[in-house]
C-alpha cells in the first residue's frame, strides 16, 4: 500500500516542477533535491540549500557537512534514517552561493507543505538561513538549542535553532558546541511526548 504521506510529497515535487519554482536555479542544476529519510520521523532537520555532492545525487546532506551530521546525529543516539532532511531551496545556488532572499520565499510554501505532511514533534534549523524563516529577529548565537515553541498555521510546532554542521567543520569550538546541541534533541522529544500523554 502506497504511504499517503509519500502520495502528498511526490505532488509537492511535482509542484515545484509544474510551477517552474526558480527557473535560473533550476537550469543550473542537476537535480531538485527534495529530502530525505523517513517520512513519519519525530525530527525534521531543514538546512539552507544543496551543495556539489547534493546536487549531483540528489539527496541533502551527503558531502563533508553531511558526514559531519551522521557522527552527531549518532553521538546523540539518533539513526539518520530514523529522521528526515531536507533544505529551505531544493535547488543548488551556484558556486555554493548563499540562497538569496527571493529565492527563500519562492521555495517556502512547498516546506510548509513538507512539514504539514510530515508533523514532526520538532522542527530543527541548520543555520541561521532556514531558522529566521521560524524564529525572525532571533540571533542563532544566542539561542542555539532551545526549543522554542509557535504558531505555524494552525498549529504549534517547537523549533530547535542549532548551527549549520558547515560551519562547525572549520572552527573546534563550535563543533563542540553542536554536538552538545544534538545530544539534547532525544530529551526534547521525551519531555513533549510526555506532556502530550499528561495532557
Amino acid at each position: 500500500m502506497i504511504n499517503k504521506k509519500q502520495l502528498i510529497l511526490d505532488q509537492i515535487k511535482a509542484d515545484i516542477l509544474k510551477n517552474n519554482v526558480c527557473p535560473d536555479l533550476a537550469k543550473e542544476a542537476k537535480n531538485l533535491v527534495m529530502g530525505d529519510g523517513n517520512i513519519d520521523a519525530d525530527i525534521v532537520l531543514i538546512g539552507e540549500a544543496p551543495g556539489k555532492n547534493e546536487d549531483e545525487q540528489g539527496l541533502p546532506f551527503v558531502g563533508a557537512a553531511g558526514k559531519f551530521l551522521d557522527s552527531m546525529l549518532e553521538d546523540a543516539g539518533i539513526k539518520r534514517n530514523d529522521v528526515y532532511i531536507t533544505n529551505i531551496v531544493k535547488y543548488r545556488p551556484p558556486n555554493n552561493r548563499d540562497p538569496l532572499p527571493e529565492e527563500k520565499k519562492c521555495f517556502w510554501p512547498y516546506l510548509v507543505r513538507q512539514l504539514d505532511a510530515i508533523k514532526p514533534e520538532i522542527v530543527v534549523t541548520l543555520g541561521r538561513h532556514s531558522m529566521e524563516y521560524f524564529l525572525p529577529d532571533r540571533k542563532i548565537s544566542e539561542i542555539h538549542g532551545q526549543p522554542k515553541r509557535i504558531s505555524f498555521g494552525d498549529y504549534k510546532i517547537v523549533v530547535v535553532p542549532l548551527y549549520h554542521p558547515a560551519a562547525a567543520l572549520y572552527n573546534g569550538s563550535m563543533r563542540s558546541t553542536l554536538t552538545d546541541d544534538f545530544k539534547k534533541l532525544l530529551k526534547i522529544i521525551e519531555i513533549l511526548k510526555d506532556e502530550k500523554e499528561n495532557k
